[in-house]
């Protein structure tokens, strides 16, 4: 019985059912009044939206914004490290990416390049806190729980299937470190459960996820679902929670079983991709995930997140061996990336699909946070390089980053941006903040910026105050 009661809880986990324990912890709505009356929607460019997230902190100037190259030699300063791979051309007049970004530096003409990003001052640097900042738009804490922007874009968009889930998130587990800072923001929030994110932490397991686990038949799984049911509405849970929490959790629970018995399961299933296709993707999880995404946006999803995945110390989180790591995460990026735009291009998809590529801040070898913020140093950085695992960029930078982003709207060709030659590389052209971006994305997808819902007589926007103001420039 045991046995079987694991099983259970890992399927609802599966199909991204938040718990009764954080239902009841989310604050009731006890005024729920949309501002956003439909005939005040924008026009839209995109219908979806794809989030390729560099979780860990993803070095500008090792990857899209390359600076002067210092090879390594032992005894080399530091001081004099800006970038430790040399740059190559893009197909695009005059923009350089780093070495190993060849395949990404072929699309760029159907996209846009953000070099200006500026993460917020949140004080002592932590990634899961900026990780927040960047999926809700909001500065941690919060009173009440933030919605995540896939959240907010699958409530005020509605399925465009309704049988695939709204918002899928793609690649990161929580069994891992910081995983309850993680699930913070793997929320609709106050939205309700409907909303929030249909978990699916290995692509190679997407059909799994949508079928009972191993030793659960369609037949024993249906008469929990209804037993499920009654403990909500009218059994012992029924004073659980709010009651359009509750109503939401239901309605969750109602759409896992639709997508449980649809054919339009099969869209989880990457295995049927051909194996030519499939072998460009497949560099990893990430790029298994593309692959997925792909799949999913094809196929009605609204919001997909495809993760390199948080895990402190692992990934674009270089806190020693920056130059080699990084050899094999460009690896693990570079083709899937080009070959998701290339595929979507092809079957018509990018022109109603927002890609955007994005990490939580940048890196550098000297500077940690931004100048003139005092923040404590987290990395041993020695001024003389004795030893390979110092080169690379090992301390957080907050003052400069990129962003990627491809149809959906996306000017191509663009380079919106800049930041500083010498250190600190710093955005010191158009720089562009946390909620200029959601309010780009919600803008291409026709959701007014005056979007908020009352709660407990507060109105929440989906940017602080509703004063996020999108970059006209990078939308055609």
């Amino acid at each position: 019985m045991q046995h079987e009661e694991l099983l259970r809880r890992d399927f609802l986990k599966k199909m991204g059912l938040a718990s009764l324990a954080a239902m009841s912890a989310t604050v009731p709505a006890t005024s729920f009044l949309s501002s956003c009356n439909p005939a005040k929607r924008l026009p839209a460019t995109a219908d979806t939206v794809i989030l390729l997230w560099m979780a860990g902190g993803m070095a500008h100037t090792e990857t899209f914004d390359p600076k002067a190259y210092a090879p390594y030699e032992k005894g080399i300063e530091s001081k004099r490290v800006l970038s430790t791979f040399p740059s190559e051309p893009t197909i695009v007049d005059g923009l350089h990416f780093s070495q190993g970004l060849s395949n990404i530096g072929s699309v760029m003409d159907k996209g846009t390049i953000i070099r200006s990003y500026r993460s917020a001052d949140l004080g002592h640097i932590l990634h899961t806190r900026h990780q927040y900042h960047w999926h809700t738009g909001y500065e941690p804490p919060q009173s009440i729980q933030m919605p995540h922007i896939g959240a907010w874009i699958a409530k005020e968009l509605g399925p465009a299937n309704p049988v695939i889930p709204p918002f899928i998130s793609l690649g990161q587990r929580f069994t891992v470190g910081e995983a309850e800072e993680l699930k913070a923001f793997h929320s609709a929030g106050f939205l309700g459960t409907e909303y929030g994110p249909f978990l699916i932490p290995d692509p190679t397991t997407g059909l799994e996820s949508v079928k009972p686990p191993k030793g659960m038949d369609m037949k024993r799984f249906e008469a929990r679902h209804r037993l499920y049911n009654e403990l909500v509405k009218k059994g012992p849970l029924q004073d659980q929670g709010s009651g359009y929490q509750k109503e939401s959790l239901v309605r969750s629970m109602e759409q896992a079983y639709r997508l449980l018995n649809s054919p339009e399961a099969e869209a989880f299933n990457i295995h049927q991709e051909p194996k030519a296709v499939y072998d460009i993707y497949n560099t990893g999880r990430f790029g298994q995930g593309c692959l997925l995404a792909k799949r999913l946006a094809m196929n009605g999803a609204r919001f997909i997140s495809v993760s390199t995945e948080y895990v402190p110390f692992l990934g674009w989180d270089t806190h020693e061996n920056g130059h080699t790591r990084l050899v094999k995460m460009k690896e693990n990026i570079d083709r899937p990336i080009a070959q998701l735009i290339r595929d979507l291009d092809e079957t018509g998809h990018l022109d109603r699909t927002l890609i955007i590529l994005a990490s939580e801040f940048s890196r550098d070898a000297i500077l940690e946070g931004r100048p003139g913020q005092k923040v404590k140093d987290q990395v041993d950085q020695p001024e003389v390089i004795e030893d390979e695992k110092y080169y690379g960029m090992h301390r957080h930078f907050t003052d400069g980053s990129s962003i990627l982003m491809w149809g959906g709207g996306v000017k191509k060709g663009l380079v919106y941006g800049k930041t500083a030659d010498e250190r600190p590389c710093s955005s010191i052209e158009n720089t562009v903040m946390i909620d200029q971006v959601h309010q780009t994305i919600y803008h291409a997808l026709g959701i007014p910026p005056d979007t908020h819902y009352n709660i407990e007589d507060r109105p929440v926007y989906t940017t602080p105050d509703g004063l996020g103001k999108p970059i006209l420039d990078v939308l055609g």
